[in-house]
């Protein structure tokens, strides 16, 4: 199948900004593509993050969950620390080293500030004896860490995690048109390559915006909520969807403004 217009053009955004990242510097580029190229970088760059934070929060349920243990040793700086740590492990680069006047400075900020206060704020919970699960899951903490960052940003960005329709398990969560139109149209598609996200310019609340969403898959510590057998309730009380492992499970959707 021939890619489209929009799609060889998203392809070549991501190219510039991995060659952005690893130090190559090309010839000037039209003042629209370097735009784009410089927002999927900074979009490219929140998601990361809140992936590495909500990662710590993954590894840690069973200590989280542990009713004969107080006090977690999971404060907010604690769990700031370990995600910076694995995001720089991941993609070779430490987010407090962004320039803080710059845009992505300040986004990479409010989403670190964000990241400590939700943990900070809810240390009863997590450290609560003789209670053992807690409901304070990777996509709980997820959601409170986006609701956060949006309340320091304002208009200038938003972050969410989606899903396909069918596996929305939170209405805040529910994907938009454009959403839905990207993961039924390019995600669903047998040829899609795995893991790649789409973006595109387009029209947000009547201003013109950078969108990006990016692609997530089940992972084997997924399916004791999300897999099998579809129907028995989980931990949370939510029937299992019978998802199997590298199935898309949801997306992360980012918009910066114009």
């Amino acid at each position: 199948m021939t890619a489209g217009p929009r799609v060889l053009r998203r392809r070549l955004l991501l190219v510039l900004f991995f060659l952005s990242v690893l130090g190559v510097f090309l010839a000037p580029l039209p003042v629209a593509t370097a735009a784009e190229a410089d927002d999927t970088a900074t979009a490219m760059r929140l998601a990361d993050l809140l992936r590495s934070a909500r990662t710590v929060v993954s590894r840690n349920q069973d200590l989280i969950n542990d009713p004969a243990v107080g006090d977690k040793g999971l404060s907010g700086e604690k769990v700031l620390e370990d995600a910076l740590a694995l995001h720089q492990e991941r993609t070779g680069e430490d987010p407090r080293d962004s320039d803080p006047q710059s845009r992505e400075g300040r986004l990479l900020r409010a989403q670190m500030q964000s990241i400590v206060e939700v943990m900070s704020e809810h240390q009863a919970t997590i450290n609560a004896k003789d209670v053992g699960f807690k409901g304070f899951i990777p996509a709980v903490f997820a959601r409170l860490v986006n609701e956060r960052f949006a309340d320091k940003v304002g208009e200038e960005a938003r972050v969410k995690v989606t899903a396909p329709e069918r596996l929305v398990r939170n209405r805040k969560a529910r994907p938009d048109q454009w959403e839905i139109s990207v993961i039924e149209d390019e995600f669903a598609q047998a040829d899609w390559p795995k893991g790649e996200p789409f973006s595109e310019v387009t029209e947000e609340n009547g201003n013109e915006a950078f969108r990006i969403l990016v692609p997530e898959y089940y992972t084997a510590s997924c399916l004791s909520c999300h897999g099998e057998p579809a129907g028995e309730v989980d931990i949370t009380g939510y029937p299992k969807e019978g998802g199997q492992e590298g199935d898309l499970g949801a997306a992360i959707s980012i918009t910066l403004f114009k």
